[in-house]
Formats: C-alpha cells, structure tokens, sequence
C-alpha cells in the first residue's frame, strides 16, 4: 500500500477557502460574513430537533439559521477535522454552550461548495 497522497485540485483549494471562511465566520461570530457563502438554492438539514431535524431551503432560510447559530451567546464551534474531496468537505467539530464535554456535542457537516458556494449542508451529531 502506498502512503502518496492525491494531488491537490483547483477545486479542492476552492473548497477549502470557503470551508475556511464559513468556519471563521463561526469563530469570530460574524453573522455578516456568511452572507457571501451560502448559495440562492441553499439546503441545509439540522440536527436539531431529534430525532430526524429540520430542513432549510433557500439562501435565506439557511442563513437565518446560521446566523442566528453563529451569533448565539456563550456558545462556540471548535473544529477537529476537516477532509476536502473536489467539491465536497466533511467538517468534524465540537459545539459548546459551557464548561467541559458534560455541556457540549460532537458532530459532522457534510458540505457540497459549488461556484465558491455552499449549497448543500448536511449535519448531524453524535447521541446518546
């Protein structure tokens, strides 16, 4: 078995840029940033409520539950790890509302950038 690791595309760097300046915006809870991410024909499919969650169509639906998530007080988004394949990202992160794992969740997005646009957002959480 080879350890050589698939050359980096275009599309690849485009993803990630995007995927890095979604995340960004989480971090420093900047509502306004997501504005130039999220795609007119935007999906978005939450975790919340269980069991199944909620689905979000169009670019401002899927902003208005971004925005109002990034902006939340007391809460915060670390990522663990991020994969890029073409057009495709899958983000590993951890949300916190408080001090230590007791107050926090651990999940997964599964993302499809198109046009250095995310249209497609899928997540889901670990349960317990």
């Amino acid at each position: 078995m080879s350890n050589a690791r698939k050359p980096v595309s275009a599309s690849d760097n485009a993803t990630a840029e995007v995927i890095r300046l979604f995340n960004e915006a989480f971090h420093r809870h900047d509502a306004a940033a997501l504005t130039t991410l999220v795609a007119q024909e935007c999906v978005v499919e939450n975790s919340h409520p269980a069991p199944n969650g909620s689905r979000h169509v169009g670019r401002e639906a899927c902003l208005a539950l971004w925005q109002a998530l990034a902006t939340t007080p007391g809460t915060h988004f670390e990522v663990e790890d991020i994969f890029i394949a073409g057009e495709r990202a899958i983000v590993r992160w951890r949300y916190r509302w408080g001090e230590g794992d007791s107050s926090s969740v651990r999940g997964v997005n599964l993302t499809l950038v198109y046009d250095n646009l995310i249209v497609e957002n899928f997540g889901y959480v670990k349960g317990g």
